[in-house]
Formats: C-alpha cells, sequence, structure tokens
C-alpha cells in the first residue's frame, strides 16, 4: 500500500485530531496500536521473555535487548508517520517529497521483524528424518517415524508460535490443481483393449501405475482406478472436503495434536483388516503446518521442514518440493548410518541441496547421520581388526566409528562441494559439515549421553544462526529508520543539502559516470560464464546419447517401467514420486552444462569472503564510490558541523542498494533453472507424442519417439538455445540493476536538491521522535558489546563447570 493507491484522507490513516492512532493500523501485528499501551507493558515482557527461552541466558539477554530496541523504533516511526498524515490532512495536494518519505515511513512500520529460518530436513523415507525433528522439538513421537508399513506422505512444516495451543493446518491442492492431476493420473493408468499386449504382463509389478491406482481408490473407492476422468468427475470424493481447501486442528497438548494430524501426514501401506489407514482425501494433500506453543528449545522464527521423497507427480506439490527446498538457509541432508556410504538416491538428494545453493537461498549444507547408535560390537571390532582389549564399551565403539564417519565424509562431502562452489564459499569454511546423531539414545541414553547423540549440538547452531540474523537485521532496520528520519530536516529547509555541488551537475554527473562504469563492470562479471557455458553446450552435445540411453535403458528391460516413463512424458520429462527415484531427462540433457558452469556461476552469486568477480562486491563498489563523493561534497558544503545531514544521504545510498540483494536472489534461480526449462520447453513436442502411444510394445516406441525428438532438437540447436536463454536472462538481471539503481538514486538526489518547485514543506515538529532515534541508533553499540562480555563469561563458566559423563548423562 503507498499514498498513490489511497483515494481519500480516511485512506491514508489519518484518525480525527487528538484521537491518537488512527485505524489504519487495525490488523498490522507490527504496528498494533495496542502495543503502545500502558496497561499491557508487563504483558509484553512476560511474552518476551517466554518467546526467549529458548536460548541460553547470555543470549536472552542480547534478544531482549535488540528486540527492545526493535520496538521501540517501530513505535518512533509510528509516532513520525502520524505526525506527518496529521501535518498534511488540510492539502489539496501532497508534495511527490512528502509521499515518498510517508511511504517508506510505512513500508518500515510494516516490515516483518525477522523472515523465518527455513531448516530442510532431506532425505528418503526411513532417513530418520522425522525422528530428528521429534527429538529436537522434545516430542517423541509427535511426527510419523517411519517403520516397515509408515512413513511421511507430504511435506510437514513444523514451528513454534505465540499461540497457547497446539496447531496444525493442513492445506489441500484447489479443485483446479487436482482436476489437472486427476486428468493425467487417468491417461496414466489408461489400458489399451487389445489382448496380448506387453502391459498386461507388467501392470502389477510397475510402481508408477500402482501409486496412481493407490490415490485414486483412495480418494473414490475401490473401483476407481478403471473408471475415466469425466466418470470420475461425477464421483463424490469419500472425505469431507471443505470449501476453504485449508483444515484446522487444534489441541491443548502435543500428544492430542498428534493423534488429530496421524491420518493426515502418515502412509500406511495397508491394516490388517486389508482397508487403507490413512485419510480419504490424503491425495488432496498439498503440505501441512505444524504450530507448537513457545518452545523451550527451538526458537521462534526457526521453521523445520521434513521434505520427503525426491519430489511428487502432481505438478503443484513437485514445484512447492523444488521451492521449499530453496527457501531453506539451512539444508540437512539426513541419511542412516547403513545407507550413508552409497546410494543413488542419496546422492541425487545431495546434489539437489548443492544447486539450492546456486539457485536459492541455502547458505548451509551439512550431512546428518542418524541411528549412529546401531552397532554389533565383535562384528565392528573383527572388521576393523581390533582385539577385544583395544574398546572396553559399546559407546566407546559408537564414538570411535562416529568420528571415522565424520573424517571420511567430511572429506567426501568436501570434495563434491569443491567441484561445484567457488573455493571461497562459506560452507567450505564450516566446522561441522557432518553431523552423527542418535535420536534412539538422545531418549534412552543406554549408551550414550545426551551431549553424545549430538541433538543439542543441532540446537545450538540454530540458535546462533537466529541471534547472528536478529542482530543484523535490527542493526540495518534501526540505522535505516535513523536516516529516514533524517530526512524530514530537508523539507524545512529552504536551502538544498547540495546546494552548488548538486546545482552545477557535479555529482549528477559524477553517478551518471559511475553508472556507465557498473554496467561495464557487470558486463565483466557475466563475460566470465562464456567459456564455461560454451565448453558445456560441446560436452553436452557430444554426451547426449550416452546420457538418454542411461535413463531409457533399464537393466530389468521394459518390466514394470513402461507406466513409469509414459508419465514422465506425461509430466514433460520429470518423473517424481514420494517413494521412488526421481527421474528427470531434461536435467540429466543439461547436467553437463551444469557441470561446467556451476562453479563459475557460484562465483559470481557468491555469500563469500568479497573478491573482484563476485556481482554483489561491484555494487558494493559502486555504494561506496558514492558514500565518499557524497563525504567529499558534504565538507565542502559545510556539513562538517552537522554530519546528520550528510549520514541521511550516505544511509539512503545504503538501503537504496542493499535492497538490490533479494531482488538478485530472486532472480538467480531463473537463470539457472534457464538451461533446463529451455530444454523441457524444446522438447515438449515430443513427450506428448510419447505419451499419446498405447498398444503393442508401447514402452519401445515411446523410447524411439523420444531418441527422434532429441536427435531433431540437437540437430536444430537445442543446446545453443538453452545457452542463448541463460544470457537472456543475465542480460535481463542486468538491466533489472541498472534500473533500480537509477530510478532510485535520482529520486534521492532531486529530494536532496533546491525545493524551489514546491517540494518544500513546513512539517511537523519532530525533533524528538530524530533525538530518541539517534539515542536508539546509539544503543546499538552498547547491546554488542554487552552482548560479547556475556559471551566470554558464558564461556567461562562452562570452562570451568563439571562436563557431562557416563552413559546416562550423569553431572559428575
Amino acid at each position: 500500500m503507498d499514498l498513490d493507491s489511497m483515494k481519500s484522507k480516511e485512506e491514508l490513516g489519518v484518525a480525527p485530531l487528538g484521537t491518537g492512532y488512527s485505524s489504519s493500523f487495525q490488523g498490522v501485528s507490527p504496528v498494533d496500536c495496542d502495543l503502545f499501551k500502558e496497561p499491557v507493558r508487563k504483558r509484553r515482557r512476560l511474552h518476551r521473555d517466554r518467546h526467549f527461552q529458548a536460548f541460553p541466558s547470555a543470549e536472552q539477554s542480547a534478544l531482549k535487548e535488540y528486540e527492545k530496541l526493535e520496538c521501540r523504533t517501530r513505535r518512533v516511526l509510528s509516532n513520525t508517520y502520524q505526525k506527518l498524515i496529521q501535518s498534511v490532512f488540510l492539502d489539496d495536494s501532497i508534495p511527490s517529497g512528502l509521499k515518498y518519505l510517508i511511504n517508506r515511513l510505512l513500508a518500515l512500520i510494516e516490515k516483518s521483524p525477522l523472515e523465518p529460518v527455513y531448516v530442510g530436513f532431506l532425505g528418503i523415507t526411513g532417513a530418520g528424518k522425522s525422528s530428528l525433528i521429534n527429538a529436537l522439538i522434545q516430542q517423541a513421537m509427535f511426527l510419523p517415524v517411519s517403520g516397515e508399513s509408515v512413513c511421511t506422505s507430504c511435506i510437514v512444516q513444523v514451528s513454534s508460535g505465540r499461540c497457547e495451543q497446539y496447531e496444525a493446518k493442513i492445506h489441500l491442492l484447489s479443485d483446479q490443481e487436482w482436476k489437472a492431476e486427476l486428468k493425467d493420473l487417468t491417461k496414466l493408468l489408461h489400458r489399451a483393449e487389445q489382448s496380448g499386449e506387453e502391459e498386461a504382463d507388467s501392470w502389477d509389478r510397475d510402481d508408477a501405475a500402482e501409486e496412481a491406482a493407490q490415490k485414486l481408490r483412495m480418494l473414490y473407492g475401490h473401483g476407481a482406478e478403471r473408471r475415466h476422468y469425466e466418470e470420475l468427475l461425477r464421483l463424490k470424493p469419500r472425505g469431507r472436503i471443505p470449501n476453504s481447501r485449508t483444515i484446522t486442528l487444534k489441541a491443548e497438548e502435543a500428544e492430542e495434536l498428534s493423534v488429530k494430524l496421524d491420518p493426515y501426514i502418515r502412509t500406511r501401506r495397508r491394516d490388517w483388516d486389508g482397508e487403507s489407514a490413512e485419510t480419504p482425501i490424503w491425495p488432496l494433500i498439498k503440505y501441512v503446518e505444524v504450530i507448537l506453543p513457545r518452545s523451550a528449545l527451538i526458537p521462534e522464527g526457526v521453521v523445520l521442514v521434513d521434505i520427503p521423497g525426491t519430489g511428487d507427480f502432481n505438478s503443484k506439490r513437485d514445484e512447492m518440493w523444488k521451492k521449499t527446498i530453496d527457501k531453506c538457509s539451512m539444508i540437512w541432508v539426513i541419511s542412516d548410518i547403513e545407507r550413508v556410504s552409497g546410494g543413488k538416491t542419496h546422492e541425487d538428494l545431495l546434489s539437489e541441496s548443492i544447486k539450492a545453493c546456486q539457485r536459492g537461498f541455502c547458505r548451509d549444507i551439512a550431512l546428518v547421520v542418524t541411528k549412529t547408535d546401531k552397532l554389533h560390537l565383535q562384528e565392528y571390532l573383527r572388521e576393523r581388526k581390533m582385539g577385544n582389549q583395544a574398546l572396553q564399551s559399546q559407546r566407546e565403539a559408537v564414538l570411535q566409528r562416529n568420528e571415522i564417519i565424520k573424517l571420511q565424509r567430511k572429506r567426501i562431502l568436501k570434495e563434491k562441494l569443491k567441484r561445484k562452489l567457488p573455493a571461497d564459499s562459506k560452507i567450505l569454511e564450516a566446522s561441522d559439515l557432518v553431523y552423527t546423531v542418535s535420536a534412539h539414545e538422545y531418549w534412552q541414553r543406554t549408551i550414550l549421553t545426551e551431549e553424545e547423540s549430538e541433538i543439542p549440538k543441532l540446537r545450538e547452531y540454530i540458535r546462533k544462526r537466529i541471534l547472528d540474523k536478529k542482530r543484523r537485521l535490527v542493526t540495518k532496520y534501526i540505522t535505516e529508520a535513523l536516516g529516514l528520519l533524517l530526512l524530514t530536516d530537508t523539507f524545512n529547509m529552504e536551502e538544498s543539502l547540495l546546494t552548488e555541488q548538486l546545482n552545477t551537475g557535479g555529482l549528477r554527473q559524477f553517478v551518471e559516470e559511475k553508472m556507465e562504469l557498473l554496467e561495464k563492470a557487470i558486463d565483466q562479471c557475466f563475460a566470465r560464464m562464456e567459456q564455461p557455458l560454451q565448453t558445456g553446450v560441446q560436452v553436452a552435445m557430444t554426451s547426449y546419447r550416452r546420457i538418454l540411453g542411461s535413463c531409457l535403458v533399464r537393466s530389468r528391460g521394459n518390466q514394470g517401467f513402461h507406466q513409469t516413463l509414459k508419465a514422465v512424458c506425461l509430466k514433460n520429462g520429470v518423473y517424481a514420486s514420494r517413494t521412488l527415484a526421481r527421474i528427470d531427462l531434461n536435467e540429466a540433457l543439461s547436467q553437463p552444462i551444469y557441470d561446467q558452469i556451476d562453479p563459475v556461476f557460484g562465483g559470481i552469486f557468491r555469500d563469500g569472503k568479497p573478491t573482484a568477480p563476485a556481482l554483489m562486491q561491484h555494487i558494493d563498489a559502486f555504494k561506496h564510490s558514492l558514500e565518499e563523493r557524497m563525504a567529499e561534497v558534504g565538507v565542502r558544503s559545510g556539513w562538517k558541523q552537522d554530519g546528520y545531514k550528510r549520514s541521511f544521504l550516505i544511509q539512503e545510498i545504503s538501503a537504496i542498494l542493499g535492497g538490490l540483494e533479494s531482488h538478485i536472489l530472486r532472480r538467480k534461480r531463473k537463470i539457472y533453472e534457464s538451461i533446463t526449462s529451455s530444454i523441457q520447453n524444446d522438447l515438449k513436442p515430443c513427450y506428448e507424442e510419447a505419451a499419446q502411444i498405447t498398444g503393442k510394445k508401447a514402452c519401445e516406441r515411446m523410447k524411439d519417439v523420444i531418441r527422434r525428438g532429441v536427435e531433431r532438437q540437437v540437430a536444430e540447436g537445442l543446446f545453443e538455445r538453452a545457452q542463448e536463454r541463460m544470457w537472456h536472462q543475465f542480460r535481463q538481471l542486468k538491466h533489472g540493476i541498472t534500473e533500480k539503481v537509477k530510478g532510485s538514486i535520482t529520486t534521492m538526489l532531486t529530494l536532496a536538491a533546491p525545493q524551489g518547485d514546491g517540494l518544500c514543506k513546513e512539517l511537523a515538529d519532530i525533533r524528538s521522535e530524530q533525538k530518541e532515534m539517534e539515542k536508539l541508533h546509539r544503543s546499538l553499540r552498547e547491546v554488542a558489546e554487552n552482548a560479547q562480555l556475556r559471551r566470554g563469561m558464558q564461556e567461562f563458566l562452562l570452562r570451568m563447570s563439571p562436563s557431562k559423563a557416563g552413559p546416562h548423562g550423569t553431572k559428575l
């Protein structure tokens, strides 16, 4: 919402004079007028104390101070906003500069205090994701634990909030989304009526077809898999589907909610009576959101995401599977101790995590090895060629094996990351790339102590990330707020901030020159992609036949594969399942290109040490050159005695250019995926042709259509077009960056220019608010220093305190 979209003074949020805060703040949580009323302050303090109970005392103190500073800043901004609105209440027109100021104030007031930190748990069924989350939230059997007949069936997000009850929201596919999937499911299950065809021999053994049939039987009853699409549309689903497409469950206790939630997120093969045990509407579930009351272990703002399998046959769910991975700032690839050393699916998930670093928001990857308590002592000693005298207990053997696994897997993971990411990536600097955990021993403590289970270690890592993020966001928020309040001085002055320097065009010309240099620097930055991209195209052209053959030829022949291949074609080259390995022909064909460009791509969008090739480094250099020039202009203009005027312009530059980072992060996903998307788009006609094939030898005929289609497209420039489309995306990003920078800097300079066009306006007196913001800004350093002192004292006390030891976690 901005001023230009407001149609009346009431929509500006103006309350009648003397009535206090306006109704425009009702329903906006960051600026709830109740926040500033005296009677609720004690309650707010109590809530704040409970809010941070997941942190040790030293960290709690720092977080409370940061939240206090943020809350006071919002109050100052709200007061300023109200005064400015009231000062223009009777004006027929509002100067454009003032609109800019008020809109910026409103945006800061409504800005979310802390974006959620998503921690993705990525692993195959049975890896131990749910058990790990249960241990982290201190609820032993809250989420389903995979066994022979049970597994988590959809994405489940778990977070703690400021609620008193346990709550779950089951989000369903829309009617349109389900109809699209229903059409594909019936196409997949359609069997030609000719007798003797090969499909009849392998029907029951085709996993893709069986999964599709199970969905239809679940929703429409037995025999639904034999019905056509139009017939199923006329049938009423077995379960009740709310119009809102959301089911909300609430409970006073965790166990109660777990029982209610159980049918929605568990998949059982069959009960003893042969009936399915899930809810009948399971196929419609998109994802599940679980909100716990304030947790003493997991901070508010953290979202733990159980991401099962390798995707989903439904396009919307599969898209969400990828987007969920991409929005995770931390990804933990979960693998149990028995499968950590191999398995294609495990490697695929690790590769998917690394891709999330390239295209998404991920900044941390770790391998979490689960079920580490499982060890046969005598067998372990024999394999290690150690006598019984070497290790005295099961605990020593488990700990020794854990250290060996950490060293081995860390080396392998680091080598894999080095091939894909820049050499100075922050991920490679992480001290812990591999964790060895045991949820079972966290609860039982028969072999390992609580600390040795490494569950507390994972919690500590999450807490540190939240504390660091909160500190950075609050510092940036208060700095930006101070700069914004300094801007109001320009509307109460007859003279410009920049006077002669701006009038003569010196600063404007300087900005234009630096913009040209920035454009050239971005071109040079992106040009580093040219050679690896070209090499990748050449490698792809020489290897596509081999890659396609490995995807289409199965060791068992076509038995149990033809319906899976049809599913691949129906979804334009991609088949994703909750239980089976992901098949993506487009990604496979484009992989040789990604193998070549990944390190360079990661270098351009890196988040590690600042180096010349990185895109943000060029933008930072542009920002620093402007800041230095502003400082020079300030000295020549006599700002030396009034540093706040200079500070406004410098801080405004930081705010403008700082917003570019999120824009770049959003765009880089589209750039990175442009290769695969281009290939998929060009091959779509051959996939559609292959999907229509039925009858005898349908599987081989589908393969032939795909092979011929790929050959034809390669000859017509399949990979060259993908290359050009990626370049187009890079050009779009460059254009977006330069346009945003030019527009914002121009606006800022206009605000600082002489106000001869009526921009100057006598505003309400907000000197008290400015003084308060200056005080809050100074407090930032004090909070940081106090936090450092507390942390040092806490570390000293921990070193002096007795350590945990013994199988039962006894404090000695």
